[in-house]
């Protein structure tokens, strides 16, 4: 096995640098297997064998014994020429690198391993055979990044372009600041508008501790307000976290950093945000997975920054530094989370985000706790995810207590049933009950839910939709559709969901007893369903 180190300062180009060679068409011939993972400075030797596991065999895994998982992916490997990207490795502890690289061993020969890293002791800790040390741009070099992001097609305008240099010299030979301060300057036509930006005092300030750029404090300084609130929120993701678009745009209209739309759905002007922050080079798509985005580790260090403490984001194992006026959490569920690590959050009355990001926790008290002991303390949160508490098999009463609460996601988890409580939340948009296999049925009183906008059912055992389900006039993604043999929701009930967009299934056909009913349903008005699925269940009579 080949260790190739990639060395370099922060935003000297080492990702990028490497997913040139990930992408590379030649490259991708050569390997029978490929991986990318993001390795950041929380280096968990659990975290990154299940990322690469899941990424050679294109499946989730709820394997949660590190034995057992580097015996399953060394014979993924067995006989197999890989290529694995750690990027962004900061860890120099010698063991944690020997036991991660146990299972790469058994790959086939020409097997390699690409290491970004800021620090030439990783390089010499994972036993390099090549390193590659990044050396600044030279200036036009540097002058050619910025120019694409600056000028429309890349044509240079003369006026702009002396100004343009002195500020390409500013960069100081980093690619991620010519980019996004050339980014920045993009739709900024004037030269009085790039004379205030390579004037700024901005330019002056000391990088210290914090390790923002000028650049970067610049492209936020510039953004509208609207902007800011959204990209501030997004510090709630750890470095190298990959998000959806469509998933981040649904917790920012549920925190309420949406303008009121003008001939606009609230996810379409979602959508917008998102794209513009993409366009100022502040998302960028990710290397192991197209469908979603990261932040540049300095432009989540900036994120983190501007937020201030308002934002917690929990990467080790306990809430120590959390405050009162903390409003949106965010946590790293671990393999040895308890109970006792979530008692510091009695005192954060006002929290409004209650959020887990990936792994399965593993204690079943914490599973129960924190919904019947926790939740009930949070009585202002908007957003609320339990998804993969996988030992969470019903959500408490008091789950209707909590008004404010816009976004719900009890997806991958155990529940069978779903309070009635739960008809209480009259502001929900957002409820995401996907691959919860035991689920079997639906709140009776579900058309109370007049704001619901997105209702996630995939993978349930749903047998027919509760009554007047048309009432949900608000609903733009419904899943599927179960016609009931006897009681619940008719197929007409979907002639009234005129703002239905995306995929649908329509299951249990069957049971639709004259075209009467099935005209109701409108199908052939809904122009914003892009995949429609119908289904039928064979009938058998006997005798």
């Amino acid at each position: 096995m080949c260790v190739i180190a990639v060395v370099g300062m922060g935003g000297i180009g080492k990702t990028t640098l490497a997913q040139l060679v990930y992408n590379d068409q030649r490259v991708k011939e050569h390997f029978d297997l490929e991986a990318w993972v993001c390795v950041s400075q929380e280096f968990d030797v659990f975290r990154v064998t299940k990322t690469f596991l899941e990424a050679v065999t294109s499946s989730t895994c709820d394997i949660k014994d590190l034995n057992r998982l580097q015996v399953t992916l060394k014979e993924k490997l067995m006989g197999k020429k890989f290529l694995l990207v750690l990027d962004d490795v900061w860890n120099k502890n010698y063991v944690d690198w020997e036991v991660l690289r146990k299972p790469f061993k058994f790959g086939e020969q020409g097997s390699s391993v690409i290491v970004t890293t800021r620090d030439n002791d990783v390089a010499s800790v994972v036993r390099s055979s090549g390193t590659h040390s990044l050396k600044r741009l030279p200036e036009d070099d540097c002058w050619s990044v910025f120019a694409n992001h600056a000028f429309h097609n890349g044509n240079t305008r003369p006026e702009l372009e002396a100004v343009g240099r002195q500020i390409v010299k500013k960069c100081e030979g980093l690619p991620l600041a010519a980019k996004t301060i050339g980014a920045l300057l993009w739709s900024k036509l004037e030269v009085d508008e790039w004379d205030k930006i390579l004037n700024s005092e901005i330019w002056d300030l000391r990088i210290g501790e914090t390790h923002i750029l000028p650049s970067l404090r610049l492209s936020y300084k510039y953004l509208p307000s609207h902007l800011k609130r959204c990209f501030a929120y997004c510090s709630i993701f750890p470095k190298g976290y990959a998000f959806e678009k469509d998933r981040l745009v649904l917790l920012w209209m549920a925190e309420g950093f949406l303008q009121e739309p003008n001939n606009k759905t609230m996810e379409e002007v979602g959508n917008d945000y998102f794209l513009d922050l993409v366009s100022r080079s502040l998302f960028q798509q990710s290397s192991g997975d197209k469908s979603c985005f990261v932040m540049h580790d300095l432009v989540n260090d900036l994120a983190k920054f501007v937020s201030g403490q308002f934002i917690f984001r929990l990467e080790g194992a306990c809430f120590d530094g959390i405050l009162n006026k903390t409003r949106h959490l965010s946590y790293f569920r671990t393999r040895f989370d308890n109970f006792k690590k979530f008692e510091a959050l009695y005192e954060v009355k006002w929290l409004r985000t209650f959020l887990p990001l990936e792994f399965s926790i593993l204690d079943n008290n914490v599973s129960k706790k924190v919904p019947d002991v926790l939740l009930p303390k949070l009585r202002c949160l908007r957003v609320l995810s339990l998804s993969h508490y996988e030992n969470l098999a019903k959500l408490p009463d008091s789950i209707g207590k909590i008004k404010q609460l816009h976004y719900l996601d009890i997806s991958f988890t155990a529940v069978k049933r779903l309070p009635d409580s739960l008809c209480k939340l009259i502001n929900l948009q957002t409820l995401n009950l996907s691959w919860c296999n035991n689920l079997v049925g639906l709140p009776r009183d579900m058309r109370k839910l007049i704001k619901l906008r997105h209702l996630d059912i995939t993978r349930t055992d749903i047998m027919e939709m509760p009554i007047q389900l048309g009432s949900l006039r608000s609903l733009q993604t419904l899943t599927k559709f179960i016609i009931g043999s006897r009681n619940g929701s008719s197929i007409g009930e979907l002639g009234k969901l005129t703002n239905l967009r995306g995929k649908i299934a329509i299951l249990n056909l069957q049971n639709v007893v004259s075209s009467i009913d099935a005209a109701d349903a409108g199908l052939k008005d809904k122009k914003h369903i892009e995949e429609l699925v119908l289904e039928w269940k064979a009938v058998f009579q006997i005798g």
